[in-house]
């Protein structure tokens, strides 16, 4: 789609291929990332007298994949602390999309994460066996996405939830995505969201081993960069650098990318990307599998075209154009990066462009070997949590899609653990499709000096808006502190 930009960022990269790389791609650029420090860890101020009785018990069936069963398990914990309830360690429920029966205790060390909230609130593996042969919906103390408000306020709970749990002894939430809104919070529930979010959930042993391999192994370097490895690796990363360590002369910088371009965010956008008639029948035949729904909204509305759709932001970036992205920022041709996510659409082709611009491209499957991946195959949860640690441990974390959970959860991560010093990179879809627009006559000074300013100007450090997530945006004072 983009011949002409392609051969400009070739003929760039191959000029300064042996220049020196501005230090300034791998860094914070802005000091007021630094002036915020970790301290959700504390205990959470609870009224008196909180656990000498609980008003029942709180089960959860989290729907979605990994990252939205992070938010909810989150969620859950400042519920069961606002209705005074026990939680019961939650449950997934098993998708057709992601196909992953891994349940808690699969994915997080279910231990680690009782004992880091002993004090804030009461969990339990399992209920007690006299309610655990009671048919929760039978009895109507089942609560359903529909019963409750997307991001919904605590008042909502305490007025209909709680009469319900105080008259039966236990609630099951089934999905609960996204049911309790980021304002208005009480500062006590925020902070307990964090110290869950930042604190409490910590990888199982299994996965955090195996992600240990993989940021090694990009590095080529066995010790800890920063507080990020700590918390993600645990015991499986060394804090001091070997003999052999300090030889190699010090750990190979990477950036870590979710290239968010699988076959269901393209096929949803209902954007064109060049593949001619049949990339738009093969599109057409998955939305309708897939998204009935968007099909018969689509016959009630006004056709957008796809370039009306491009420039307003609304599609996907292409693998090409995050190619042009970096290579605008200046990041080198032999740059190491981590490709997260799943298969992107269109395969090898697709990425060909990419792969030309950057050919140091790895994914987990390149990089751990067939029996390192086995224990992980058919489990998509878990293979998303290595992603996790690839992109949050990565020195430059790059994004193609702010509404990505992953992306979404990662940044906040790099925020809080970042120390500053973990830079994340957010185009704008609506900036980038402006200046991509222009590609048959700008010069690639011009579309680099455009480029660099539009995610400079993403990278600003904001303190949390009204309304946004806690668990994206952690620098408030419910999360963090000022470090002076």
């Amino acid at each position: 789609m983009y011949d002409r930009l392609v051969h400009l960022a070739s003929v760039s990269l191959a000029k300064i291929e042996f220049k020196q790389e501005k230090s300034s791609l791998w860094k914070e650029p802005y000091l007021q990332a630094s002036g915020w420090v970790p301290c959700a860890d504390g205990n959470v101020v609870s009224d008196l007298g909180k656990f000498d009785k609980t008003n029942g018990y709180i089960v959860v069936s989290a729907n979605g994949g990994l990252n939205q069963q992070r938010v909810a398990i989150c969620n859950a914990v400042a519920l069961a602390s606002l209705l005074n309830a026990t939680l019961v360690i939650p449950r997934f429920l098993y998708s057709n999309v992601w196909k992953d029966p891994s349940q808690f205790g699969d994915i997080y060390q279910e231990d680690y994460f009782m004992n880091t909230l002993k004090d804030d609130v009461h969990i339990v593996k399992e209920l007690p066996s006299y309610l655990k042969s009671v048919d929760l919906e039978a009895i109507g103390i089942q609560i359903t996405d529909a019963d409750i408000a997307k991001e919904a306020k605590p008042t909502d709970y305490i007025r209909t939830v709680l009469p319900l749990l105080l008259q039966n002894g236990v609630v099951h939430f089934l999905g609960f995505g996204n049911r309790l809104g980021f304002d208005a919070i009480p500062f006590n529930l925020q902070k307990l969201r964090c110290k869950c979010n930042f604190h409490a959930l910590k990888f199982t042993h299994k996965i955090q081993q195996v992600g240990s391999l993989l940021v090694k192994r990009i590095r080529k370097y066995e010790a800890a960069k920063s507080m990020l490895d700590k918390q993600l690796l645990g015991n499986f990363i060394d804090y001091v650098a070997s003999k052999e360590d300090k030889v190699v002369g010090g750990p190979v910088k990477y950036l870590a990318l979710h290239l968010r371009f699988e076959v269901d965010m393209v096929a949803y956008s209902l954007c064109d990307f060049g593949g001619g008639e049949d990339e738009k029948k093969e599109l057409q035949a998955y939305r309708e599998i897939h998204f009935p729904l968007l099909i018969e909204r689509l016959k009630k509305s006004r056709t957008i075209s796809s370039t009306e759709l491009r420039m307003s932001g609304r599609c996907p970036l292409t693998p090409e154009e995050a190619a042009l992205v970096l290579a605008g920022l200046g990041f080198k041709h032999r740059t190491y990066i981590y490709l997260a996510g799943s298969h992107i659409y269109g395969g090898n082709s697709r990425m060909r462009t990419f792969t030309n611009l950057y050919p140091n491209l790895v994914t987990k499957e390149t990089l751990l070997t067939p029996s390192e991946l086995a224990p992980f195959q058919n489990f998509s949860s878990q293979l998303a949590a290595l992603d996790f640690i690839a992109c949050a441990s990565a020195d430059v974390f790059a994004m193609t899609d702010s509404g990505s959970q992953l992306s979404s959860l990662v940044s906040g991560f790099r925020t809080y653990h970042g120390g500053g010093n973990a830079p994340t990179l957010r185009p704008n879809k609506k900036r980038l499709a402006a200046i991509l627009s222009e590609n048959k006559t700008i010069g690639w000074k011009t579309f680099g000096d455009r480029v660099s300013k539009m995610i400079e100007e993403g990278q600003r450090s904001r303190t949390r808006g009204f309304g946004r997530s806690i668990y994206r945006h952690p620098m408030c004072p419910e999360c963090m502190c000022k470090s002076h």
